[in-house]
């Protein structure tokens, strides 16, 4: 079964959002439909990034969980720039077929 990960760009939080529950909600999100392989916070160029990394049966199941985790995480904070990648090897190749309904 082929690996994927979600990034999202994390911008402000809505109100009454603890900032320590996004990367935990966003991991079940995924962990729902799916198994999830890791998650971590990071921060480049100065903006937040949420990354999940899965298991999918296919790109368009992948598909189906990053979508997933990028409305839970708008649920929780303003969200930019998601991106899928697969992963071929040792190297992670963007999903061109990904792109979330807003």
């Amino acid at each position: 079964m082929p690996s994927y990960r979600v990034t999202l760009a994390v911008g402000m939080l809505r109100p009454g959002t603890d900032p320590s529950t996004v990367l935990p909600t966003a991991a079940t999100a995924a962990r729902e439909r799916t198994t999830v392989e890791a998650c971590e916070i990071s921060v480049v160029r100065g903006q937040a990034r949420v990354t999940v990394r899965f298991l999918a049966d296919g790109d368009q199941d992948a598909t189906s969980i990053a979508r997933r985790v990028r409305a839970t995480v708008t649920s929780l904070a303003e969200v930019d720039s998601p991106v899928l990648h697969r992963r071929y090897g040792p190297r992670w190749h963007r999903v061109r077929a990904f792109s979330p309904s807003y």
